[in-house]
């Protein structure tokens, strides 16, 4: 079946048409139906399967045939999501489908002063994309208001979870319409998710995508083992063998994402970092650069790693190993997305052992390992412009104090 099949408006036909959208996959397939019947879904889906355009094609159908009956104003759907980059990447694509459509869509998050965001929301909006946080920051303050809600996305739940949103989740949730349609989209389940989950939806159409294998199959993920000192020249290795792929790199801290950046640096690759510890508007500029392609590596933590929806991202280095075994998930997913190909290739340290184990236990089978023998990591680390670098550094070190021991040799004498 075809997007041009569905019973949807001609508008959004003509918008997926040019965003090269032919085929829906399977995720989209098994959520559209039934959203647009007005069902409440629970849906299991792992990232990269397309689920955003699994919800944002329905709902911009049905409030564009809304629109067109002169509904009355105000938001009717709210899609609360983890974190900033994700608004912004979903806030996208309502508003690549929904071009043609006189669907308004817009989205809130924190970390940015709150005063052209309300001069927005009074224009009037149909669609509010936000992060729990500052969503019920307005809603206090009396900016929002919620009573002609009809749709209600909660997507990438777990994770808001993992943030401690639930708290504000609950709250907001009370402040809806009972009478709404909910949809309920979360890349893995455990109890905790599932109590949420079943307190929210109506008698909801379940659809759960791959449960067997998280990982999708588009990618080819892989482990070599490296010592954690020597991780920074097979980064510059990759990097220097792909240099007209973007990769992606992830480590465990904001300092250690800063500490890899100068490290690249000093080998002569340009690279940007993304992580909490920036400013809104920098963390926006990164990945406008990275996205263009300007700049080919991004080294990004955990706290983006679901924000970050780059097409065409090739590669996927988790330079560090990363402590919640979902979170290799979501990060493997950032490459091979929808009908394309990746590769993902873990670095991990002697240290790192166990939590690759944990991995593995999780994903219920072992990662491909990448032998390296001891003549190609000896090579890989010589060839290095930081080798050198060290080197030379090593030698002038050597030659000073040698200096310095003639002098004394000579004040003795």
């Amino acid at each position: 079946m075809k997007f041009e099949d569905y019973r949807i408006s001609d508008e959004i036909k003509k918008s997926l048409s040019k965003l090269g959208f032919i085929k829906p996959t399977d995720i989209q397939y098994k959520a559209i139906p039934p959203i647009l019947k007005g069902e409440d879904v629970l849906a299991i889906a792992q990232t990269g399967t397309g689920k955003t355009a699994a919800f944002a094609i329905p709902i911009l159908d049905m409030l564009q045939f809304r629109k067109n009956r002169k509904r009355e104003d105000g938001i009717k759907c709210v899609v609360m999501v983890p974190t900033r980059e994700l608004a912004l990447q979903i806030t996208e694509v309502f508003e690549q489908i929904g071009r043609h459509t006189r669907v308004k869509t817009f989205c809130v998050f924190g970390g940015v002063e709150q005063g052209p965001q309300i001069a927005k929301l009074e224009d009037g909006i149909d669609i509010l994309v936000a992060t729990p946080g500052r969503l019920f920051d307005l809603v206090s303050q009396g900016y929002i208001q919620l009573h002609r809600v009809e749709v209600l996305v909660l997507d990438e739940a777990d994770h808001m979870l993992d943030l401690g949103f639930i708290h504000d989740i609950r709250q907001l949730i009370a402040k809806l319409p009972r009478q709404r349609q909910t949809l309920f989209f979360s890349a893995t389940i455990n109890e905790t998710i599932k109590d949420l989950a079943y307190s929210l939806v109506n008698k909801p159409v379940r659809i759960q995508i791959s449960p067997k294998d998280p990982v999708s199959k588009n990618v080819d993920h892989s482990v070599m083992y490296i010592d954690m000192d020597d991780k920074r020249f097979f980064l510059e290795r990759i990097v220097k063998e792909h240099l007209d792929q973007k990769i992606l790199a992830f480590v465990r801290t904001q300092v250690r994402a800063e500490r890899v950046v100068k490290a690249m640096e000093r080998v002569g690759i340009q690279a940007l970092s993304i992580h909490g510890g920036k400013e809104q508007k920098d963390r926006t500029d990164v990945m406008r650069k990275f996205k263009k392609g300007e700049v080919k590596l991004l080294i990004a933590t955990d706290v983006s790693a679901r924000g970050i929806d780059i097409p065409n991202v090739e590669y996927v280095v988790n330079y560090d190993l990363p402590e919640q075994p979902e979170n290799y998930v979501h990060r493997v997913g950032r490459t091979g997305r929808g009908t394309e190909k990746g590769v993902a290739v873990s670095f991990c340290s002697p240290e790192e052992k166990s939590i690759l184990d944990e991995i593995q236990t999780y994903l219920t089978k072992d990662i491909k390992v990448l032998e390296v023998d001891k003549e190609d990591y000896e090579a890989t680390i010589d060839f290095s412009a930081d080798a050198k670098y060290d080197w030379r550094a090593l030698i002038k070190e050597a030659e000073e104090s040698e200096g310095m021991a003639r002098k004394k040799k000579k004040k003795k004498k």
